[in-house]
């Protein structure tokens, strides 16, 4: 502006000497900026109107991007994160996770899985993990890049197991029927051909044939721990979640028990879950 002003009194002052032809260049250069400026303006109030919008959505609530953390293969947790810098309270949005055939594209829903955090188990393994965030009434989505890879060596040490009549392992009560339990005391898991068993001492908690009713899956429901969590409801009165010494003993324990159950033409899922594993 202030070089157009000068040029402007430039103008004036050749006017006043008598210069009409160089004071009718200086016009036309005059003219050409003023129509440079007015073009100059109406992109810079483009460029903020664009700038507020951004500014309005963000305030608004633009939909966040999210990324799953931890490694992609089973007795790892998945932990949804925000990118671009984005922090953000997930503990009160809605979250919802799946599992995704790399083949067939069918979406099932994981029931349960709700949180933040998930615990892989061996039914994920060779399908995508996908988690939905409900943010605002929009829908964001965080992906595996690829199918969860298994756990090296787990087959074999099941395979192992597997020519055992039965098998024992060392467990925690953490709930019962949705009640929290104390954690003082170890129980047995009895994993058998026909039918699994958990006792306490010389006391029976549980002893069940492999049938329809029965469920078995990893913990959804997050937690630190959850990747050492079994859900078992061994029949309809009773549900409990189990604590292992280890996220492999957990495992082997789940592919076990449907191994078994296989031999008994019954699929172990978990509630909801639609496809064999």
């Amino acid at each position: 502006m202030e070089e157009l002003k000068k040029e402007v009194r430039e103008a004036r002052r050749i006017k006043m000497l008598h210069q009409p032809s160089k004071a009718m260049d200086l016009e036309n250069e005059i003219r050409i900026l003023r129509n440079t400026f007015a073009e100059k303006s109406k992109d810079c109030v483009s460029l903020l109107k664009e700038l507020e919008t951004h500014k309005r959505l963000k305030e608004n609530g633009t939909i966040p991007s999210f990324d799953l953390e931890g490694l992609q293969c089973l007795g790892s947790m998945l932990r949804i994160v925000g990118l671009s810098g984005t922090h953000m309270d997930l503990s009160n949005i809605s979250i919802q996770w799946f599992r995704i055939h790399p083949k067939e594209s069918n979406k099932e829903i994981i029931s349960g899985a709700t949180r933040p955090v998930y615990a892989l188990e061996p039914h994920d393994v060779g399908r995508y993990l996908q988690a939905e965030i409900d943010v605002g009434g929009e829908i964001a989505v965080a992906k595996t890049a690829g199918p969860v890879d298994p756990d090296a060596g787990l087959v074999d040490y099941v395979e192992t197991l597997v020519r055992k009549p039965e098998t024992e392992f060392n467990v925690v009560v953490l709930q019962s029927n949705g009640v929290d339990q104390p954690k003082e005391s170890v129980h047995v898991l009895n994993v058998g051909r026909l039918r699994m068993r958990l006792t306490k001492g010389k006391s029976v908690v549980a002893k069940e044939f492999y049938s329809s009713s029965m469920q078995l899956c990893g913990v959804r429901g997050g937690g630190e721990a959850a990747s050492q969590a079994m859900f078992w409801r061994p029949r309809n009165d009773l549900s409990l979640v189990l604590a292992f010494e280890s996220t492999r003993e957990r495992n082997a324990a789940i592919m076990l028990a449907r191994r078994f159950a296989v031999d008994c033409n019954i699929i172990l899922a978990g509630p909801g879950d639609k496809t064999p594993w």
